[in-house]
């Protein structure tokens, strides 16, 4: 058990470090609270996936997907990561890297909102 905590924290490290310019420019608008005060982590290992960043009092996952979720096979795994989060009480927003790009603001509108219960998923 010890030695996949062990894996589990090096390959989210691994992933904070390498992060995409989309996932970098969203971390900086979540961090710290920024967001009506709730807390977010990035990478957070839960069951065999990572997401990309998890507002565990609430339990919401938010996910930045780029290009590499295109494909058939790509979007079924989604979908089958996405049903796992939800068996296990987590709400799920997906977003695109353009929508970071050319949108941010509206992101972090609807991120709050549904933290806020404003909107659901």
């Amino acid at each position: 058990m010890r030695g996949l905590r062990l894996a589990e924290a090096r390959r989210a490290r691994g992933l904070r470090r390498d992060q995409t310019e989309a996932e970098r420019q969203l971390w900086r608008r979540l961090r710290n609270r920024i967001l009506g005060g709730f807390k977010f982590v990035r990478q957070e290992p839960i069951g065999p996936y990572f997401a990309d960043y998890v507002c565990r009092e609430e339990k919401l996952v938010v996910e930045i997907d780029g290009a590499t979720h295109s494909t058939d096979d790509e979007r079924r795994h989604d979908a089958a990561r996405e049903q796992f989060l939800r068996d296990r009480g987590y709400r799920v927003a997906r977003f695109y890297n353009d929508e970071v790009y050319h949108n941010i603001d509206g992101i972090l509108d609807t991120i709050l909102a549904i933290l806020e219960r404003r909107q659901t998923l």
